[in-house]
Protein backbone atom coordinates (compact mmCIF):
# COMPACT_ATOMS: atom_id res chain seq x y z
CA UNK A 1 0.00 0.00 0.00
CA UNK A 2 1.47 3.02 -1.09
CA UNK A 3 0.41 6.53 0.82
CA UNK A 4 -0.99 9.58 -1.55
CA UNK A 5 1.59 12.48 -2.94
CA UNK A 6 -0.73 14.90 -0.72
CA UNK A 7 -0.32 13.06 2.22
CA UNK A 8 2.89 12.89 2.24
CA UNK A 9 3.59 16.95 2.01
CA UNK A 10 1.61 17.37 5.28
CA UNK A 11 3.63 14.73 7.26
CA UNK A 12 6.92 16.70 9.46
CA UNK A 13 10.19 14.85 9.77
CA UNK A 14 9.19 12.21 12.39
CA UNK A 15 6.20 11.13 10.85
CA UNK A 16 8.03 10.90 7.44
CA UNK A 17 10.80 8.61 9.42
CA UNK A 18 7.96 6.17 10.89
CA UNK A 19 6.82 5.71 7.17
CA UNK A 20 10.13 4.97 6.02
CA UNK A 21 10.58 2.39 8.82
CA UNK A 22 7.22 0.83 8.09
CA UNK A 23 8.19 1.38 4.35
CA UNK A 24 11.30 -0.63 4.59
CA UNK A 25 9.59 -3.39 6.32
CA UNK A 26 7.22 -3.59 3.20
CA UNK A 27 9.82 -4.03 0.88
CA UNK A 28 11.46 -6.72 3.21
CA UNK A 29 8.14 -8.77 3.29
CA UNK A 30 8.16 -8.58 -0.77
CA UNK A 31 11.59 -9.00 -1.28
CA UNK A 32 11.48 -12.49 0.94
CA UNK A 33 9.32 -13.74 -1.04
CA UNK A 34 12.35 -14.59 -3.48
CA UNK A 35 15.41 -13.86 -1.75
CA UNK A 36 16.70 -15.99 0.82
CA UNK A 37 19.07 -14.94 3.74
CA UNK A 38 21.39 -12.00 2.76
CA UNK A 39 20.20 -10.31 5.57
CA UNK A 40 22.94 -7.65 5.28
CA UNK A 41 23.43 -7.49 1.29
CA UNK A 42 19.68 -6.01 1.58
CA UNK A 43 20.10 -3.68 4.09
CA UNK A 44 22.42 -2.10 2.12
CA UNK A 45 20.94 -2.52 -1.00
CA UNK A 46 17.87 -0.44 0.77
CA UNK A 47 20.59 1.89 2.46
CA UNK A 48 21.63 3.07 -1.17
CA UNK A 49 18.07 3.00 -2.01
CA UNK A 50 16.61 5.66 0.48
CA UNK A 51 20.06 7.36 0.65
CA UNK A 52 19.80 8.08 -3.09
CA UNK A 53 22.84 6.54 -4.11
CA UNK A 54 24.50 4.10 -7.02
CA UNK A 55 24.84 0.47 -6.20
CA UNK A 56 27.85 -2.07 -7.29
CA UNK A 57 26.98 -6.10 -6.56
CA UNK A 58 30.12 -8.31 -6.69
CA UNK A 59 29.77 -12.23 -5.83
CA UNK A 60 30.44 -15.10 -8.40
CA UNK A 61 27.73 -16.82 -10.51
CA UNK A 62 24.12 -17.91 -9.19
CA UNK A 63 24.09 -15.89 -5.51
CA UNK A 64 20.72 -13.75 -6.82
CA UNK A 65 22.52 -10.78 -7.72
CA UNK A 66 20.29 -9.77 -10.74
CA UNK A 67 17.50 -11.66 -8.88
CA UNK A 68 17.76 -9.22 -5.96
CA UNK A 69 17.32 -5.78 -7.83
CA UNK A 70 14.51 -7.14 -10.17
CA UNK A 71 12.82 -8.07 -7.16
CA UNK A 72 13.60 -5.15 -5.62
CA UNK A 73 12.38 -2.99 -8.54
CA UNK A 74 8.93 -4.90 -8.74
CA UNK A 75 8.40 -4.15 -5.17
CA UNK A 76 8.75 -0.34 -6.03
CA UNK A 77 6.35 1.47 -8.18
CA UNK A 78 9.26 3.03 -10.35
CA UNK A 79 10.42 2.73 -13.97
CA UNK A 80 13.10 -0.31 -14.26
CA UNK A 81 15.19 -0.86 -17.14
CA UNK A 82 17.81 -3.44 -17.49
CA UNK A 83 20.92 -3.08 -19.61
CA UNK A 84 22.80 -6.18 -20.23
CA UNK A 85 26.44 -5.45 -20.67
CA UNK A 86 28.27 -7.11 -23.22
CA UNK A 87 31.59 -6.62 -25.52
CA UNK A 88 29.83 -4.93 -28.69
CA UNK A 89 27.44 -2.30 -26.45
CA UNK A 90 28.09 1.32 -27.49
CA UNK A 91 27.40 4.53 -25.29
CA UNK A 92 24.47 5.39 -27.40
CA UNK A 93 23.19 1.94 -26.26
CA UNK A 94 23.11 3.12 -22.76
CA UNK A 95 22.14 6.67 -23.78
CA UNK A 96 20.26 6.94 -26.28
CA UNK A 97 20.32 8.49 -29.77
CA UNK A 98 19.02 11.07 -32.34
CA UNK A 99 17.32 9.30 -35.32
CA UNK A 100 15.88 10.08 -38.67
CA UNK A 101 11.82 10.59 -38.57
CA UNK A 102 9.12 12.00 -40.88
CA UNK A 103 7.56 15.09 -39.71
CA UNK A 104 4.10 14.91 -40.70
CA UNK A 105 2.87 17.97 -40.43
CA UNK A 106 5.90 19.89 -42.92
CA UNK A 107 6.46 16.47 -44.41
CA UNK A 108 10.00 17.23 -43.88
CA UNK A 109 12.63 14.90 -42.27
CA UNK A 110 13.94 15.78 -38.84
CA UNK A 111 15.87 14.41 -36.06
CA UNK A 112 14.57 13.21 -32.78
CA UNK A 113 15.73 11.72 -29.73
CA UNK A 114 14.66 8.28 -28.50
CA UNK A 115 15.67 7.81 -25.18
CA UNK A 116 17.79 4.70 -24.32
CA UNK A 117 17.26 2.67 -21.01
CA UNK A 118 19.59 4.63 -18.75
CA UNK A 119 15.94 6.83 -18.99
CA UNK A 120 14.67 5.12 -15.88
CA UNK A 121 14.33 5.05 -12.36
CA UNK A 122 15.83 1.44 -11.19
CA UNK A 123 18.68 1.19 -14.09
CA UNK A 124 20.14 -2.34 -13.54
CA UNK A 125 23.59 -2.89 -14.84
CA UNK A 126 24.46 -6.60 -15.37
CA UNK A 127 27.81 -7.65 -15.57
CA UNK A 128 28.95 -3.80 -16.05
CA UNK A 129 32.30 -5.09 -16.63
CA UNK A 130 31.81 -6.92 -19.59
CA UNK A 131 31.75 -4.02 -21.81
CA UNK A 132 34.99 -1.60 -22.36
CA UNK A 133 36.10 1.60 -20.44
CA UNK A 134 33.91 3.95 -23.46
CA UNK A 135 30.36 2.33 -22.85
CA UNK A 136 31.12 2.38 -19.43
CA UNK A 137 31.80 6.05 -19.17
CA UNK A 138 28.67 6.70 -20.73
CA UNK A 139 27.26 5.86 -17.21
CA UNK A 140 29.23 8.30 -15.23
CA UNK A 141 27.55 11.10 -16.19
CA UNK A 142 24.31 9.76 -15.58
CA UNK A 143 25.04 8.24 -12.35
CA UNK A 144 26.64 11.76 -10.93
CA UNK A 145 24.73 14.24 -12.13
CA UNK A 146 21.54 12.58 -13.02
CA UNK A 147 21.43 13.83 -16.75
CA UNK A 148 22.94 12.55 -20.15
CA UNK A 149 24.65 14.59 -23.15
CA UNK A 150 23.80 13.15 -26.78
CA UNK A 151 24.87 14.94 -29.46
CA UNK A 152 25.29 18.03 -27.38
CA UNK A 153 21.92 18.61 -25.89
CA UNK A 154 21.69 17.54 -22.05
CA UNK A 155 18.27 15.51 -20.90
CA UNK A 156 17.26 15.59 -17.17
CA UNK A 157 16.74 11.85 -15.69
CA UNK A 158 13.39 11.91 -13.98
CA UNK A 159 14.36 11.44 -10.04
CA UNK A 160 14.63 9.13 -8.26
CA UNK A 161 17.26 7.66 -10.48
CA UNK A 162 19.66 4.58 -9.28
CA UNK A 163 22.00 3.11 -10.98
CA UNK A 164 22.28 -0.82 -9.62
CA UNK A 165 24.99 -2.80 -11.10
CA UNK A 166 26.38 -6.50 -10.46
CA UNK A 167 30.27 -7.62 -11.31
CA UNK A 168 31.71 -10.90 -11.19
CA UNK A 169 34.63 -11.01 -9.24
CA UNK A 170 36.30 -14.47 -10.92
CA UNK A 171 35.99 -14.42 -14.43
CA UNK A 172 38.59 -12.39 -16.18
CA UNK A 173 38.17 -13.09 -19.80
CA UNK A 174 36.45 -10.63 -22.25
CA UNK A 175 36.75 -7.97 -18.64
CA UNK A 176 37.30 -4.50 -18.19
CA UNK A 177 38.38 -3.21 -15.21
CA UNK A 178 35.93 -0.49 -14.18
CA UNK A 179 37.99 2.89 -14.15
CA UNK A 180 38.52 4.09 -10.58
CA UNK A 181 36.51 7.35 -11.27
CA UNK A 182 33.47 5.51 -11.60
CA UNK A 183 34.07 3.22 -8.84
CA UNK A 184 34.14 6.34 -6.53
CA UNK A 185 30.55 7.08 -7.77
CA UNK A 186 28.81 3.91 -6.56
CA UNK A 187 28.03 4.98 -3.17
CA UNK A 188 28.55 0.96 -1.62
CA UNK A 189 29.84 -1.58 -3.24
CA UNK A 190 28.20 -4.72 -1.39
CA UNK A 191 29.69 -8.83 -1.61
CA UNK A 192 27.94 -11.37 -1.73
CA UNK A 193 28.96 -14.85 -0.70
CA UNK A 194 27.78 -17.67 0.02
CA UNK A 195 24.86 -18.70 2.01
CA UNK A 196 25.19 -21.13 4.82
CA UNK A 197 23.62 -24.49 4.49
CA UNK A 198 20.25 -24.01 6.04
CA UNK A 199 19.65 -20.93 4.01
CA UNK A 200 20.92 -23.08 0.62
CA UNK A 201 19.20 -25.88 1.00
CA UNK A 202 15.78 -23.38 1.66
CA UNK A 203 16.88 -21.60 -1.87
CA UNK A 204 17.03 -25.43 -3.35
CA UNK A 205 13.41 -26.55 -2.00
CA UNK A 206 11.90 -23.29 -2.79
CA UNK A 207 13.33 -23.39 -6.66
CA UNK A 208 12.46 -26.64 -6.88
CA UNK A 209 8.78 -26.52 -6.42
CA UNK A 210 5.82 -24.21 -6.97
CA UNK A 211 6.58 -20.72 -8.53
CA UNK A 212 6.99 -18.25 -6.05
CA UNK A 213 4.39 -15.51 -4.98
CA UNK A 214 4.26 -12.39 -6.96
CA UNK A 215 5.75 -9.72 -5.87
CA UNK A 216 3.70 -6.70 -5.38
CA UNK A 217 4.95 -3.01 -5.62
CA UNK A 218 4.50 -1.26 -1.93
CA UNK A 219 6.45 1.83 -2.34
CA UNK A 220 5.45 4.65 -4.57
CA UNK A 221 7.59 7.17 -6.75
CA UNK A 222 6.83 10.06 -4.38
CA UNK A 223 6.95 8.04 -1.31
CA UNK A 224 11.03 7.47 -2.31
CA UNK A 225 11.93 10.86 -2.89
CA UNK A 226 9.75 11.90 0.32
CA UNK A 227 11.55 9.68 2.41
CA UNK A 228 15.54 10.38 0.59
CA UNK A 229 14.72 14.09 1.72
CA UNK A 230 13.29 13.08 4.91
CA UNK A 231 17.20 11.27 5.39
CA UNK A 232 19.00 14.22 4.38
CA UNK A 233 17.59 15.93 7.13
CA UNK A 234 18.62 12.88 10.03
CA UNK A 235 20.92 14.72 12.88
CA UNK A 236 24.41 13.81 12.96
CA UNK A 237 26.58 14.83 15.92
CA UNK A 238 30.12 16.72 15.10
CA UNK A 239 31.75 14.37 16.59
CA UNK A 240 30.18 11.37 14.51
CA UNK A 241 30.98 13.38 11.38
CA UNK A 242 35.23 14.26 12.18
CA UNK A 243 35.02 10.17 13.28
CA UNK A 244 33.84 9.41 9.34
CA UNK A 245 36.46 11.74 8.27
CA UNK A 246 39.40 10.74 10.39
CA UNK A 247 38.51 7.31 9.29
CA UNK A 248 38.49 8.27 5.76
CA UNK A 249 41.77 10.68 5.83
CA UNK A 250 43.68 7.91 7.73
CA UNK A 251 43.09 5.57 4.91
CA UNK A 252 45.46 7.73 2.51
CA UNK A 253 49.42 7.45 2.73
CA UNK A 254 50.95 9.76 4.79
CA UNK A 255 53.52 10.56 7.37
CA UNK A 256 50.77 10.58 9.91
CA UNK A 257 48.96 6.93 8.54
CA UNK A 258 49.74 3.63 10.30
CA UNK A 259 52.44 1.50 9.48
CA UNK A 260 49.84 -0.94 7.39
CA UNK A 261 48.42 1.53 5.40
CA UNK A 262 51.79 3.22 3.94
CA UNK A 263 52.60 -0.59 3.33
CA UNK A 264 50.09 -1.71 1.34
CA UNK A 265 48.10 1.63 0.09
CA UNK A 266 48.80 3.66 -3.00
CA UNK A 267 45.83 5.48 -2.81
CA UNK A 268 43.27 6.48 0.28
CA UNK A 269 39.73 6.68 0.01
CA UNK A 270 38.22 10.16 -1.20
CA UNK A 271 36.16 12.76 0.39
CA UNK A 272 33.27 11.09 -1.29
CA UNK A 273 33.48 8.60 0.83
CA UNK A 274 33.12 10.29 4.07
CA UNK A 275 29.79 11.72 2.45
CA UNK A 276 28.56 8.26 1.81
CA UNK A 277 29.61 7.18 5.45
CA UNK A 278 27.67 10.05 6.57
CA UNK A 279 24.45 9.80 4.16
CA UNK A 280 24.34 5.83 4.35
CA UNK A 281 24.63 5.92 8.46
CA UNK A 282 21.48 8.32 8.22
CA UNK A 283 19.39 5.96 6.02
CA UNK A 284 20.12 3.11 8.11
CA UNK A 285 19.74 5.01 11.64
CA UNK A 286 16.15 5.56 10.18
CA UNK A 287 16.13 1.87 8.84
CA UNK A 288 16.59 0.98 11.96
CA UNK A 289 14.18 3.30 13.86
CA UNK A 290 16.23 5.77 15.02
CA UNK A 291 16.40 9.04 14.77
CA UNK A 292 20.30 10.17 15.05
CA UNK A 293 23.42 8.64 13.82
CA UNK A 294 25.65 6.41 16.01
CA UNK A 295 29.23 5.51 15.57
CA UNK A 296 28.44 2.06 15.22
CA UNK A 297 26.43 3.37 12.16
CA UNK A 298 29.41 4.88 10.45
CA UNK A 299 31.38 1.15 11.46
CA UNK A 300 28.90 -0.53 9.96
CA UNK A 301 29.41 0.38 6.80
CA UNK A 302 33.15 1.59 6.39
CA UNK A 303 33.40 -1.68 4.53
CA UNK A 304 30.95 -1.02 1.84
CA UNK A 305 32.08 2.39 1.39
CA UNK A 306 35.86 2.13 1.40
CA UNK A 307 36.87 -1.07 -0.07
CA UNK A 308 35.93 -0.30 -3.49
CA UNK A 309 37.81 3.67 -2.95
CA UNK A 310 41.31 1.76 -1.75
CA UNK A 311 44.14 1.20 -4.47
CA UNK A 312 46.36 -1.21 -2.99
CA UNK A 313 49.78 -1.42 -4.14
CA UNK A 314 51.49 -4.70 -5.40
CA UNK A 315 52.95 -5.58 -1.98
CA UNK A 316 49.17 -5.95 -0.76
CA UNK A 317 48.39 -8.16 -4.16
CA UNK A 318 50.84 -10.13 -4.24
CA UNK A 319 50.59 -11.12 0.04
CA UNK A 320 46.61 -11.15 -0.70
CA UNK A 321 46.17 -8.58 1.15
CA UNK A 322 42.37 -7.67 0.97
CA UNK A 323 40.58 -3.64 1.40
CA UNK A 324 38.46 -5.95 4.17
CA UNK A 325 41.31 -6.60 5.57
CA UNK A 326 43.00 -3.32 6.07
CA UNK A 327 39.37 -1.60 6.74
CA UNK A 328 38.89 -4.27 9.68
CA UNK A 329 42.47 -2.82 10.91
CA UNK A 330 41.48 0.84 9.88
CA UNK A 331 38.21 0.80 12.18
CA UNK A 332 40.34 -0.99 14.79
CA UNK A 333 43.21 1.97 14.87
CA UNK A 334 41.27 4.70 14.84
CA UNK A 335 39.79 5.94 18.20
CA UNK A 336 35.70 6.21 18.84
CA UNK A 337 35.41 9.54 20.50
CA UNK A 338 33.95 9.23 23.71
CA UNK A 339 30.94 10.89 24.26
CA UNK A 340 27.06 10.72 25.08
CA UNK A 341 26.28 8.67 21.65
Amino acid sequence: MTAPAEDLASLDDGALADRLHAASGRINTELRKVIVGQEAVVEQALIALFAGGNCLLVGVPGLAKTLLISTLSRALDLKFSRIQFTPDLMPSDVTGTDVIQDDPATGQRRLAFMPGPVFANVLLADEVNRTPPKTQSALLEAMQEKHVTVQGRTYQLEPPFFVFATQNPIELEGTYPLPDAQLDRFMLEVFLDYLPEEDEVSVVKATTAAPPEAVRPVVSRDEIIAYQRVVRRVPVADAVTRYAVNLVRTSRPGPAAPEFIRQYVNYGASVRAAQALILGSKARALLQGRSHVGYEDIQALARPVMRHRLILNFQAQSEKITADHLIGKLVAAVPTPRSHL
